[in-house]
């Protein structure tokens, strides 16, 4: 059974000139264990689907339409005290930038025991105990030395560890991570990559993965989702989406990844940009940017299809009793 499932979701900002609409019909399960990355240009929506799931919806943002299920029991429409319950034990979030997570009056010990008694039933020794243990575990050197330093004695790329540690040591069965390798240089960002990945495996947990690092999604994740204008363009397993995508998006994002095997002038580029929330055009949100568009493309907003091994939202895949299928 999926751990998560995300249904028809629909985020909405009230504004003076009218309703925008962030996300549209988004729908998505994650299972036990299973990382889900999703990718896309900036403004797609990724960051935001996260937000939503987590109760952390910038106002005026609001969710105006779909649900949220964790487990089976609907959270998207619950008090806000409840959700910060289920927020630190049930899901975890692990953000871009550490300083938005760490207090810096408390020392990294006193907030992973503070976390830990709060949600789990254990001592404070017990919490101590634990706290050390998961950040060495994240990979902190000495940390039985380290435990009662303050954020800002940290590196950054120390610092986005202890933030792991933070969103894991209640042991969360789902974690929301918003472009968690970003701030990181290489080396430490494949070490985090390994650590969230052995976490998804050892522990059952299911996993949310922001990014728009293909590489990050290449190595971690088992399915991808592929964002665009607020919609999901094509899903699927992430060896398919990789090498055989089917939607154009897709497609153009795939082919402005550098290639390791030849040295190529010049990559791939999609010409044009997002549209605007307040400007996205009738039918496909991609039509106006595709190079394999047609008449329908511009007057009919396509669903998720099956489209080979991935599901997309192209009418290239309509049966072919209707318009437009894949050649």
């Amino acid at each position: 059974m999926s751990l998560l499932q995300v249904r028809n979701l629909r985020v909405e900002f009230p504004t003076r000139r009218g309703t925008l609409v962030a996300l549209d019909d988004v729908s998505f399960d994650i299972a036990p264990g299973e990382v889900l990355g999703v990718v896309g240009e900036s403004g797609a929506g990724k960051s935001m689907t996260g937000a939503a799931i987590i109760g952390l919806l910038e106002p005026p943002g609001r969710i105006a339409g779909g649900e949220i299920l964790l487990e089976g029991r609907r959270i998207d429409n619950l008090p806000y005290e409840r959700m910060r319950r289920i927020r630190g034990r049930e899901i975890g979030a692990i953000f871009q930038d550490p300083l938005t997570t760490l207090n810096p009056l408390y020392t990294v010990g006193r907030q992973l025991v503070e976390t830990m008694l709060t949600h789990l039933p254990i001592g404070p020794a017990e919490a101590r105990e634990r706290a050390i243990g998961w950040l060495e575990m994240v990979g902190i050197p000495a940390a039985r030395e380290r435990i009662d330093s303050y954020p800002h004695e940290f590196s950054g790329g120390m610092r986005q560890r202890v933030v792991i540690a933070l969103a894991l040591c209640a042991e969360p069965k789902l974690i929301v991570a918003d472009e968690p390798t970003t701030a990181l240089d290489v080396s430490i960002q494949a070490q985090v990559i390994a650590l969230l990945k052995r976490l998804a495996r050892e522990k059952g947990t299911a996993m949310m993965l922001v990014t728009h690092d293909m590489g990050v999604i290449a190595e971690t994740a088992d399915r991808v989702a592929v964002m665009y204008a607020g919609r999901i363009a094509e899903i699927g397993p992430v060896r398919e989406v990789v090498k055989r995508a089917n939607h154009p998006y897709s497609q153009g994002l795939m082919a402005s990844i550098p290639p390791l095997d030849r040295r190529v002038e010049r990559l791939a580029q999609i010409e044009g940009a997002m549209p605007r929330l307040s400007a996205i055009p009738k039918g496909c949100a991609y039509n106006p940017r595709c190079p394999r568009v047609f008449d329908r493309c511009r007057r009919e907003r396509p669903d998720l299809m099956p489209a080979g091994a991935t599901l997309a939202a192209c009418w290239l895949y309509a049966p072919a009793s209707g318009e437009g299928h894949a050649p």
